[in-house]
């Protein structure tokens, strides 16, 4: 329902900005090229739009997190961001092709005098170059040959590009210029969503961070590439914080302190301490296993809806594989007393069982059920039957499921095969 009521929003937005927009289609029509010059105008303002709309589906919204949560808001950030992008391309195209059209002159050439004599034109050309190559490293072919602290990086510069092409648009656009009341709608808009980003990516980790003065006590093998960091800390009584939820985290020393990656929780806090259990997949992870004790630490978040608030019943079974098992470690702990469990991890060998002994300890004290499923994809298969014969009864329970992607993928497809309710099946993104 609230997803609902977003999606009727950001369409009530665009309505409204495709009417500004189209507010000076007749007079621009009844120019020399004013088919170019509309075409450009009206895409350039929707463009923009749908841009605000990409920054604010990844702000960390508070409210957006907890309806909808961080994955699904990812998904929609990438699946709208080919269509802004080819909006804005086909304002810059037909705004030059209009103009030099009228000038009678080549494309390039009029280019070339937009740029360089019309006012804040050269900061929006170099906020186009800029959103252009985030896109660019983001799409997905460029985005795994980059390692992600560089593709982090080349983002950043996303926000820059965005920053430099406001000017333009209020001070040279035809829907704003003796139209005051369209120019503070729209410079409320984008104020709106730039103090989004800056209260909930910026400020709130910052006050967060200071507010509970993490600092690292512990480090800890739990398997082969596996490490286990116990970070200690202040107040962490009032983290609002859930089971299977997840934190950015950032180690403030030489060479990661200015990256943060996304780690679930292998536990519920037991304050002083939170702990993480990372397997060594890049550089930052394969690091922190020879991370020093008294670092620093800070965070933003927790994100995620991989909660006991997802599920319907009191029946579930928690199903993960590898070091995908963490937050639902820790979503085992904070489950009400009530609730049945039946956990099932997958591993290829008994050392990839990570967290195993733990998760075991925690069902058998509910009452529940515990299985392993332990050797290689080729010799022990995951499939429906195999499935069934561990959680008999996986129709009428809600199925937890985190793992590598391929992992997430088959059991679902064996969840839906079972005939468990779409509703029911809660996942966790998870990359190897």
């Amino acid at each position: 329902m609230v997803a609902y009521r977003i999606l009727a929003a950001v369409g009530l937005g665009f309505a409204l900005t495709a009417v500004m927009a189209a507010s000076d289609v007749g007079r621009t029509l009844a120019q020399p090229a004013g088919t170019f010059l509309a075409v450009g105008r009206v895409c350039g303002l929707l463009g923009a739009y749908l841009m605000l709309v990409m920054v604010l589906l990844v702000s960390r919204f508070a409210p957006l997190e907890r309806a909808i949560g961080q994955d699904r808001l990812v998904r929609w950030h990438r699946w709208l961001a080919p269509w802004p992008l080819s909006l804005i391309t086909v304002h810059v195209v037909a705004i030059t092709l209009g103009y030099a059209q009228m000038a009678k002159s080549g494309a390039w050439r009029e280019l070339w005098l937009l740029v360089s004599g019309v006012p804040n034109m050269l900061a929006a050309a170099a906020g186009f170059t800029l959103v252009i190559v985030a896109a660019v490293t983001s799409w997905r072919v460029a985005r795994r040959r980059l390692e992600y602290e560089t593709w982090w990086a080349v983002h950043l510069y996303f926000y820059l590009g965005l920053t430099l092409s406001f000017a333009h648009q209020v001070t040279t656009g035809a829907a704003f210029v003796g139209h005051p009341w369209a120019r503070w709608w729209w410079t409320a808009l984008w104020v709106a969503t730039a103090g989004t980003v800056v209260v909930y990516r910026v400020l709130l980790p910052l006050w967060r961070t200071l507010y509970h003065r993490l600092r690292v006590v512990g480090v800890y093998d739990e398997g082969p590439g596996v490490t286990s960091v116990v970070v200690e800390g202040k107040h962490l009584e009032r983290l609002p914080v859930e089971g299977g939820q997840f934190l950015q985290w950032r180690f403030l020393r030489r060479g990661l302190w200015w990256q943060a990656h996304p780690y679930s929780l292998s536990a519920m806090p037991r304050p002083p301490h939170l702990r993480i259990t990372v397997k060594a997949l890049g550089d930052h992870s394969a690091r922190l296993a020879g991370i020093r004790t008294g670092t620093r630490v800070a965070i933003e978040g927790p994100y995620g809806t991989f909660t006991k608030h997802a599920r319907s019943h009191d029946r579930v079974a928690l199903v993960g594989a590898g070091v995908g098992v963490t937050p639902l470690r820790a979503l085992l702990e904070d489950l009400p007393d009530g609730v049945h469990v039946v956990a099932l991890l997958r591993a290829s060998n008994p050392h990839e069982a990570v967290l195993a002994e733990e998760m075991r300890v925690l069902v058998e004290r509910r009452g529940g059920s515990f299985h392993t499923l332990v050797g290689p994809r080729s010799a022990v298969r995951l499939d429906p039957v195999v499935l069934a014969r561990f959680v008999p009864d996986l129709a009428y329970r809600d199925v937890y499921v985190c793992g590598p992607h391929g992992f997430t993928r088959q059991v679902v497809r064996c969840a839906r095969a079972l005939r468990v309710d779409p509703d029911r099946i809660h996942t966790e993104a998870f990359a190897t």
